[in-house]
């Protein structure tokens, strides 16, 4: 169970359980960095005009560089975290 749980994802993805939290970290701070803009832009629409937008290539692009540099890319899915 312990594996499953811990360990089993991260190792699938050739990561260590410290490696994947810290990058699962980042990418949800972003993510959330985003949202907060959204609700912003949604108030005062001439602020954060672009940031949710360049958020999502940006991660895009990290996630397939990371897909692409892994031991195994066909092993990961087309999306991950």
């Amino acid at each position: 169970m312990f594996a499953r749980l811990f360990r089993d994802h991260p190792r699938s993805l050739g990561m260590s359980w410290a490696e994947h939290g810290v990058g699962a970290v980042l990418i949800g701070a972003k993510l959330v960095g985003a949202g907060l803009a959204c609700i912003i832009h949604a108030l005062v629409p001439a602020l954060f005009t672009e940031t949710a937008g360049r958020t999502v290539i940006s991660l895009h692009d990290h996630m397939v560089k990371r897909k692409a540099g892994a031991a195994n890319p066909n092993a990961w899915p087309d999306y991950e975290i």
